[in-house]
Parts: C-alpha cells; sequence; structure tokens
C-alpha cells in the first residue's frame, strides 16, 4: 500500500521538501519555547497550530512508509532529527522513533552506525541491502592514510644512555660528583666545628 512515487496530491502540498520544512509553531512572546508539545490535542480538541504530522490526516507513521520516515532521519549520521529541529509533538515523535526501530528490524532502513554523534574509529563501506529499491545510507570509504606514523626514521633522534650505565662511579650530571671545597672555607668549617671533629679528620671524602 505504501509507494515511493509521490501522489499529485502530496506533491502540490510539499513539493520535494520534508513535511516539517517551513513549520513554525504558535507562542506568545519573541522567545521560542524550547520544547515540543506532549499532544496537539486538549480536552479532545486539536490544537490551533498543530505539528506537521497532526496537521495533515492522509500522513501515516508506519514502519513500510519509508519516504516518510527518510524525512526525520539525518542523511549524514542516520540519527533521527530532534523534535524541536522538526516541530512534531512529543507523542507523534515517540510513534515516529518506534516505527524507524521497527522499519530497521525489518531492513527497510540501515541501522544508524553512529552512536551519541561519534564517528566510527574504522572506515566503513556502505552496506548493500538485500532489497535494492528500499532506503539505506551512503557512507562514504574513507582509504587509511600511507603515512609513517612510526618513530624508525631520521627525523627522530636516540637518547643517550645515563654515564653511570657506561661505567661505575659516574654520576649522570658533572654537577652532581663530588668537587673540592675552596681552602677558605674549609678552614672556616673547621675553626667552626672543632669540637666535633674527629682528629686528623680529611678534607677530601675517602675513596
Amino acid at each position: 500500500p505504501f509507494s515511493n512515487v509521490p501522489t499529485p496530491e502530496y506533491q502540490a502540498t510539499y513539493g520535494d521538501k520534508p513535511v516539517w520544512h517551513g513549520y513554525r509553531r504558535n507562542h506568545k512572546g519573541s522567545v521560542p519555547p524550547q520544547s515540543t508539545r506532549k499532544a496537539c490535542l486538549r480536552r479532545g480538541r486539536r490544537v490551533g497550530n498543530p505539528c506537521p504530522i497532526c496537521r495533515d490526516r492522509n500522513l501515516l507513521i508506519d514502519f513500510r512508509n519509508v519516504k516518510l520516515l527518510d524525512q526525520f532521519i539525518c542523511p549524514h549520521s542516520g540519527v533521527i532529527f530532534h523534535p524541536i529541529h522538526t516541530g512534531i509533538c512529543m507523542k507523534q515523535h515517540k510513534r515516529l522513533s518506534q516505527a524507524i526501530a521497527q522499519a530497521q528490524d525489518h531492513g527497510e532502513l540501515q541501522p544508524c552506525l553512529f552512536r551519541h554523534s561519534q564517528p566510527p574509529r574504522l572506515p566503513l563501506k556502505p552496506l548493500n541491502l538485500p532489497f535494492p529499491g528500499l532506503l539505506w545510507l551512503q557512507v562514504p570509504f574513507v582509504p587509511v592514510p600511507e603515512e609513517d606514523f612510526s618513530n624508525q626514521h631520521a627525523a627522530v633522534g636516540k637518547t643517550p644512555p645515563a654515564p653511570a650505565l657506561k661505567g661505575p662511579g659516574q654520576a649522570w650530571y658533572p654537577w652532581y660528583e663530588w668537587q673540592q671545597p675552596p681552602a677558605a672555607e674549609v678552614a672556616r668549617m673547621r675553626r667552626l666545628y672543632q669540637g666535633y671533629l674527629k682528629e686528623n679528620y680529611p678534607d677530601s671524602p675517602p675513596s
């Protein structure tokens, strides 16, 4: 019962644009509401400016109506548009999400390849569905670059080994090695700590 060929009535009403194109919800003030309606029915009556799906009784949400479901799916990522973007009420958005999930289970729509708006880690090729006439998402194939990302080339230098690894008794830096203090400083320290120094204490550390 569902055909991908639009009817003359549909073509005259919407043309080649989606059904939610140009929709604007009536609201008070200059700031639009940050969320859509829960439903377009109030006390059993339809509101003055219903959402794009509730205003047209000829639009039927069904998992076989691929042409309608395609208008609410991002062609680049396969993610369902937010109700703020399309203007549909939350009741129709819930029905639309269920129909898209059912269409994906039946193979009429390709499942979403991007989770939480994150790109895939590996390049993906277009998936061939068993039904060529049904909708499927075009994902371009990105080849892996042939650049050399290793550090095994002449532009990367090697860290020289530590002097302590070359020979025993060598410090990493020269200021870590023992240096002979000045004679005047040694005499001043001997005079300051003469009561605590041992007799015949050498001026250089024992080897």
